[in-house]
């Protein structure tokens, strides 16, 4: 029991009984944050982790209204098909209208005459918009299925401002992660993974003009540190999954599902390729660098489309929103038992 949610196995016996409803109104997958204790302590090895695992991915394609989340998680093959289209389709733009600066000074890296930053931001607000449409339809669905169907609450209003902090402050924290004996270090990768990705997406979407610049700063400006920790949580979580995966020691670790691979891939190769951007402009390195940024974008753009909405990274919105819709919820009911 977690604070009056049972699980799993009022799962199990909603899936017995294919009541697919009630399914799709489950706090309790989210609730799980796959630590594996309850797998490992099985007397009947029927490895309930793995399943509230399953049935996340389960409920972000019922969340999802555009039939996209089914798709890419049932068929490894439809996914990357998706991802490999998005990516020749970033190179192809770039072969097409980008036009490399004609310079005398071959160390003279113009990144910025390469791929304009006022350009490459406003494609970068318009990708925004587009996600955050898909995703926050997808989240209201959710609130739909979990909140608004469940005749058996009334929330007030208030409860809704109330509760809120709690959605930002795990959002923020992910503390539930470090909950579990003896997984700190899955606390410390998830958490890494998550603020260094987080970081990255602000400084793209939101700081772009001021993270991509022509000038080289000083080792001790704000650019370089704020860069050097996104690509360590990047590069530090990336390995310690796909290390965890390919040892398959721990059981978080046991059954991989085709996104998990891609997913850690793709991130990797994010982190990897900005590092080569960093080392070719800090020494000079035109051609290299431009030809880098755009792989780097290659990588970039899939990651983004196919993960934030409708896959894996999705589920950073959904579980803190399961969480601030649990705590309302609880919060109801112990006005109404009052």
């Amino acid at each position: 029991t977690e604070q009056g949610f049972l699980f799993p196995r009022r799962e199990i016996r909603s899936i017995q009984m294919g009541l697919k409803n009630k399914l799709a109104g489950s706090i309790e997958p989210w609730l799980c944050y796959y630590c594996g204790e309850c797998s490992e302590t099985c007397p009947r090895n029927a490895n309930p982790g793995e399943l509230m695992m399953t049935l996340r991915r389960y409920l972000t394609s019922v969340y999802d209204w555009t039939g996209l989340s089914a798709l890419m998680y049932k068929s490894k093959a439809a996914h990357m098909t998706v991802m490999s289209i998005l990516f020749l389709l970033v190179i192809a733009a770039f072969s097409i209208f980008a036009r490399i600066p004609v310079i005398s000074d071959p160390a003279n890296v113009q990144l910025n005459t390469f791929a304009p930053v006022s350009l490459i931001a406003f494609l970068d607000h318009i990708v925004l918009i587009v996600l955050s449409f898909f995703l926050l339809s997808n989240i209201f669905n959710m609130y739909l299925k979990i909140v608004r169907s469940d005749k058996s609450v009334k929330i007030p209003f208030y409860l809704y401002v109330k509760e809120f902090k709690s959605l930002i402050g795990h959002f923020l924290s992910q503390i539930r992660f470090n909950k579990c004996d003896r997984k700190t270090g899955y606390y410390v990768a998830h958490l890494l993974i998550m603020s260094s990705y987080t970081i990255m997406f602000a400084l793209i979407v939101i700081f772009l003009e001021w993270f991509q610049t022509d000038e080289i700063h000083s080792i001790v400006h704000p650019q370089r540190w704020i860069g050097y920790y996104v690509t360590f949580g990047l590069i530090y979580a990336t390995v310690y999954y796909f290390i965890g995966r390919i040892r398959k020691k721990d059981e978080v670790f046991k059954y991989s599902h085709h996104s998990d691979y891609i997913f850690i891939f793709l991130l990797f190769m994010i982190a990897f390729t900005g590092i080569l951007i960093h080392i070719f402009r800090v020494n000079g390195m035109a051609m290299p660098t431009y030809y880098m940024y755009v792989l780097h974008l290659a990588f970039e753009v899939p990651m983004v489309v196919t993960f934030v909405a409708f896959s894996k990274w999705s589920h950073i919105a959904y579980r803190p929103f399961a969480m601030y819709f649990a705590n309302i919820k609880k919060s109801a009911l112990a006005s109404q038992s009052r």
